[in-house]
């Protein structure tokens, strides 16, 4: 996104509103309603669910941190909520910046469920998502 917009979004000075805060909430929903958006996907207790942003010159990073009891993994979620809130930045600035592009979303780090713990070797640079479970 142009320079401009990340400094309209961090002094909250954006027409629509707070950008990170909607951005924050539609992560979340987007995290606990995954299982029916994703056709293959099921069901699962999202216990805590967490989005973060950092603000750069000229984009900004999105992460998001699901946590579960649940005996399955909850990547699906993270990412759900690493893209809808991605998708609310956007929509909240693009009166003022149709350049931005949403870009390089991924998985950086798993832990539980039957597969174990795994970790993002290669820095991917934007978008990253970390997934754990309790």
């Amino acid at each position: 996104m142009l320079a401009e917009t990340t400094a309209s979004v961090a002094a909250n000075a954006m027409n629509k509103g707070d950008v990170l805060a909607t951005a924050r909430v539609a992560g979340i929903q987007a995290a606990k309603h995954a299982a029916s958006l994703l056709p293959m996907s099921h069901p699962v207790l999202v216990g805590n669910v967490y989005v973060n942003f950092t603000i750069a010159d000229t984009h900004i990073d999105v992460e998001a941190s699901v946590d579960t009891v649940d005996r399955t993994g909850v990547e699906m979620e993270a990412l759900m909520a690493v893209t809808v809130a991605a998708l609310t930045i956007y929509d909240m600035c693009k009166s003022t910046d149709r350049t931005m592009t949403v870009e390089a979303v991924a998985l950086w780090e798993k832990s539980g469920g039957r597969s174990g713990t795994w970790r993002r070797e290669e820095a991917l640079g934007l978008g990253a998502v970390k997934r754990t479970e309790k």
